[in-house]
């Protein structure tokens, strides 16, 4: 997947949780924010394997 649609599909993710968050769904909202950050962090941690830099787990 490119960066380019990476960024585009966590926005999304981010857009749909705060909506449901909104309307009051809060476990469906807690649910699609921790996709997004579980994205974001797989994201930049490939980032810097690529570049060969250590990571913190």
């Amino acid at each position: 997947m490119s960066n380019l649609s990476r960024d585009i599909l966590l926005t999304a993710l981010i857009l749909v949780g705060i909506t449901g968050f909104i309307s009051g769904e809060f476990i469906i909202s807690s649910a699609i924010f921790a996709l997004a950050v579980i994205g974001s962090n797989i994201k930049t941690n490939n980032l810097h394997k690529k570049v060969g830099q250590l990571t913190w787990v």
